[in-house]
């Protein structure tokens, strides 16, 4: 008898809930997290660890913000139908942009509601869920279903085999997250790519690129800029994640990628663009051309020379 304690418990409940049926509830009502433990005693037992328990020790959010039924909508219907689904809101159940209203309930200033909505991951019908576990998470931070590089893993499997290149970011190793440069949530309008935001790139100081957070001998302001670095971005010669090519450049001898922009006979003069062409005398039959930064050292920027030399 004393094994089906929780039944009878449970049972009371629903009766005191449903108050037979002259007292019908004419719409659902909150019964507090209390009332859920009967039947999901395991998602109870490590929940005061959990960042969302706050809004039950706080002792001032209103029912509808407080424990479980802050996420899961008031429960007394679905105690009543013994668990039935369709009472409550079920995640699992949920549509994608389902799941992201209910979280930006709560979540709205700290995600930028503007942002995650128009975020290359919203768009794809990606929803919160699929990255995060409220009950089951395995990483200290975030409260994600997988550690951070194995939930970016899931999706994007073109970027695991980049970090696994000769030359890439230590994602890997541990030495850094994807958000240290990304923004999954959605990034702000970037003042580099021509405006555009790159693959959810996040903006570090004075909406920089990220990679200046770690690059900062690159950052300048500089007497003489390098027009790629400022306005297309370091993309524009490197392959951010990882690559076989030295220094993650987009081709495997250094001045392939100075072509790519300098190119053309002529003077130093500039061509139509405003782009300035290689001159006459740099014969690239020569070795001793081939490697421009042997010369132009200073390619991010200079303060001293205008052509970026040492």
């Amino acid at each position: 008898m004393a094994g089906n304690s929780w039944w009878i418990r449970l049972l009371a409940t629903a009766a005191q809930i449903s108050l037979g049926a002259a007292t019908t509830l004419a719409a659902s009502q909150y019964v507090g997290s209390a009332v859920c433990k009967t039947c999901h005693p395991g998602l109870s037992v490590d929940f005061y660890r959990n960042p969302h328990y706050k809004t039950i020790s706080s002792g001032k959010e209103p029912p509808e913000k407080t424990g479980c039924e802050g996420c899961h909508g008031p429960g007394s219907e679905h105690v009543a139908a013994k668990g039935d689904k369709s009472k409550i809101s079920a995640f699992s159940v949920m549509q994608p942009k389902q799941v992201l209203d209910t979280c930006l309930r709560c979540h709205a200033e700290s995600l930028g509601r503007a942002n995650i909505r128009r975020s290359s991951h919203s768009l794809a019908s990606v929803g919160c869920n699929s990255c995060h576990s409220i009950h089951k998470s395995k990483s200290q931070k975030g409260l994600l279903a997988k550690e951070q590089r194995e939930v970016c893993y899931g999706c994007h499997g073109n970027v695991r085999a980049q970090f696994s290149q000769p030359f890439k970011h230590r994602v890997n190793e541990g030495f850094m997250n994807c958000t240290d440069c990304h923004n999954p949530h959605g990034a702000n309008a970037a003042n580099w790519s021509m405006g555009a935001r790159p693959r959810m790139v996040d903006t570090a100081l004075n909406n920089e690129e990220p990679c200046l957070k770690c690059h900062t001998d690159k950052r300048g302001p500089f007497a003489f800029e390098h027009p790629a670095v400022r306005v297309e971005g370091c993309a524009s010669c490197h392959v951010p994640h990882g690559t076989a090519n030295a220094r993650m450049l987009k081709r495997p001898v250094m001045f392939t990628v100075c072509l790519e922009c300098h190119n053309g006979a002529g003077s130093f003069g500039r061509d139509a663009d405003g782009v300035q062409l290689t001159p006459p005398t740099h014969n690239m039959a020569d070795p001793r051309f081939r490697n421009c930064t042997t010369c132009h050292i200073r390619i991010h920027g200079s303060n001293a020379d205008q052509r970026f030399l040492r």
